[in-house]
């Protein structure tokens, strides 16, 4: 590829790293520095988005994901460089998805990253999509582990205790379907189009969330796992029964189903607060309650979360929206993390359509729903 020629060169102590994400429908590069004092700068930023691909199908088709990602890979890294002014020389390590997400995009990120690492000489890091998406607060916070943690997405919903860089404890997830599956199911059934999650938040705005009677996920069930399978399917059937629906009735049911998910989410996490503050009672309050991944941006969401974390003696702490989707600078910046202590990994390194960030509870409590077999549980 054509690659610009290098900027000045790093200062001792600094580390800069190229990251390279693909695991679903956004092909993304960026390049990140870490300066000696722990200060991270974002030298570019970039993200290639495949709305226009997969929106006459109403979601991602894995084959055309693939497609437009092994496309564009190349391009994207050398802009990247360019944009950052700097040549694969001035590299310290080239990070990329390694898993979880569609197998055939995941790939593609994970391959440009070899080659290159091959090529220049460069130490490869295979990071976990969701590690990626768990550090991403990191990007603009000044954070200290430990922080409580909750990924959700269309691909996963998890309350983790993040104890620190590739430590996690699992509290709980879903037991079918994650949130963000529920939002873009119910996008669908509504017409909404695609992306799903934020037409179905647009949608809301002109309607009423209480008109509609949907039911409480795991209702006085103990724990902290979830359930969005019901709410989906009890907002398909509500559809379904009403008689030439009409706009009001399409922003009504949108914004009862927002609300209903946006509940959940707190009600659920209230209980892991409750955990987190028990376990580690030396946290100073406001203790860090972190949400990350694509739901993240959804307001009703946040404002939900904001709320039940005031209550509970906490703070919500999220990524800027930019940060909240699938982006290659969470993954620079898990890479980082990783460079620092000293971890870097082999060319061998495999893509993986499964890779739980707990790996050890996912092993000690298996479980058999769709929603944590799904391509990033």
């Amino acid at each position: 590829m054509d690659l610009a020629p290098a900027s000045a060169s790093a200062q001792p102590g600094e580390l800069t790293v190229l990251g390279l994400e693909s695991s679903c429908d956004e092909s993304a590069a960026a390049i990140l520095r870490r300066h000696a004092d722990g200060r991270i700068e974002v030298l570019a930023d970039l993200v290639l988005g495949q709305t226009e691909a997969h929106a006459p199908f109403g979601g991602v088709v894995p084959e055309i994901a693939a497609r437009a990602h092994a496309e564009a890979m190349d391009g994207l890294a050398a802009a990247a460089l360019a944009e950052a002014g700097l040549s694969l020389d001035a590299l310290d390590a080239v990070a990329a998805t390694s898993g979880p997400g569609l197998i055939g995009g995941v790939m593609a990120a994970l391959m440009t990253a070899k080659g290159l690492a091959l090529g220049a000489g460069k130490p490869l890091i295979a990071v976990n999509h969701l590690e990626g998406h768990a550090l991403s607060p990191r990007l603009s916070e000044n954070l200290d582990f430990p922080y409580l943690l909750l990924l959700v997405s269309g691909g996963h919903t998890q309350l983790l205790i993040a104890e620190a860089v590739g430590v996690y404890h699992r509290l709980g997830s879903t037991l079918d379907d994650a949130a963000g599956e529920a939002f873009d199911k119910t996008a669908k059934v509504l017409g909404l189009g695609f992306p799903g999650g934020p037409a179905l938040e647009r949608c809301a705005e002109a309607g009423d969330a209480n008109r509609f009677d949907l039911p409480t996920p795991l209702k006085g069930k103990p724990g902290c796992d979830f359930s969005f399978a019901g709410l989906k399917t009890a907002a398909r059937q509500i559809w379904d029964g009403l008689d030439a629906p009409s706009a009001q009735d399409k922003a009504d049911l949108a914004a009862s189903v927002q609300a209903a998910i946006a509940a959940s989410l707190a009600s659920r996490t209230r209980r892991a607060m409750a955990k987190f503050a028990e376990e580690y009672p030396d946290v100073d309050g406001p203790r860090p309650l972190v949400v990350a991944g694509g739901v993240a941006a959804n307001r009703t969401v946040r404002t939900a979360l904001e709320a039940a974390a005031a209550q509970e003696g906490f703070r919500l702490i999220a990524p800027p929206m930019k940060w909240c989707t699938d982006n290659a600078a969470m993954i620079a910046l898990a890479g980082l993390e990783r460079l620092v202590r000293g971890e870097i990994d082999g060319l061998d390194a495999p893509a993986r359509a499964r890779w739980p960030l707990d790996a050890a509870s996912a092993k000690l409590a298996p479980v058999i729903g769709s929603g944590r077999k799904g391509p990033k549980a």
